[in-house]
């Protein structure tokens, strides 16, 4: 059975930072592409980012850019985000997901992310 568990999410102020985290488990880890998208309250999920096998190339959204950072450690199968200078609009809950050749199919339940004054 396909698992992904997402932590690390919380309270947090404008220009901070945050690291989440996403432990997969039930596929092989290293054989799949991998993503991290958001949903924000009475919004469509939007996707973050996304990081390939293989070479480990990296894709960003525009709003995240610069900002975020995603890594994977296959011995761990792990996933993280790396969340620096944070936004309120980066504010959503945080969903990790399995990339089948650009479908995401198995999503976590999701890590809440707030960002406030």
């Amino acid at each position: 059975e396909v698992q992904l568990v997402e932590s690390g999410g919380g309270l947090v102020q404008p220009g901070t930072s945050l690291r989440l985290s996403c432990e997969a488990s039930g596929f092989t880890f290293g054989s799949y592409a991998m993503s991290w998208i958001r949903q924000a309250p009475g919004k469509g999920p939007e996707w973050v980012s996304s990081i390939k096998v293989g070479d480990g190339r990296t894709f960003y959204a525009d709003s995240v850019k610069g900002r975020f950072t995603i890594s994977r450690d296959n011995a761990k199968n792990t996933l993280d985000l790396q969340m620096n200078t944070l936004k309120l609009e980066d504010s959503a809950v945080y969903f990790c997901a399995r990339n089948w050749d650009g479908v995401h199919d198995y999503w976590g339940q999701g890590t809440q992310v707030t960002v406030t004054v």
